[in-house]
């Protein structure tokens, strides 16, 4: 089942002892991993500082190429439960890109989705983005 999953594009909970042997290297100072999920090859890790995303591209997989959405910049959080046969779970989360989280009325936004089993639990995942993007709106817009 796990192998029908990857290859339909659901992630895969992993191990944080696996995913430190093999992301370690690429944590900032005082960077915690808190859990990370797992396609064949690329992967997504939720840090305590970011979600990093690792796309291993070519036939090897030799070359890999890491991306991050920091936490301070998730606005919003969408979820969108399997149904009953065949649906996957999606969560898709979007953020500013704007290095400078200022009121400037050119904000310039950022989506990117996630898709898990359908048997996968996406409720912890989507309340703690959920939490963290309305703490950020709370932040951005008190200012």
């Amino acid at each position: 089942m796990g192998i029908l999953n990857a290859l339909a594009g659901n992630l895969q909970q992993v191990s944080n002892e696996q995913l430190l042997q093999q992301f370690g290297p690429f944590l900032f100072q005082g960077e915690q991993i808190q859990n990370g999920y797992q396609l064949i090859r690329d992967a997504v890790v939720f840090t305590n500082m970011r979600i990093i995303f690792i796309d291993r591209q070519g036939a090897t997989g030799a070359k890999t190429r890491y991306r991050t959405i920091h936490l301070d910049t998730i606005v919003d959080v969408e979820v969108e439960t399997a149904g009953a046969i065949a649906d996957d779970s999606e969560i898709n989360i979007t953020y500013l890109k704007d290095v400078y989280q200022r009121k400037t009325g050119a904000e310039t936004f950022g989506e990117v989705t996630l898709e898990f089993p359908r048997k996968f639990d996406v409720a912890p995942v989507y309340r703690q983005l959920g939490e963290l993007a309305l703490a950020n709106r709370q932040r951005i817009n008190s200012r």
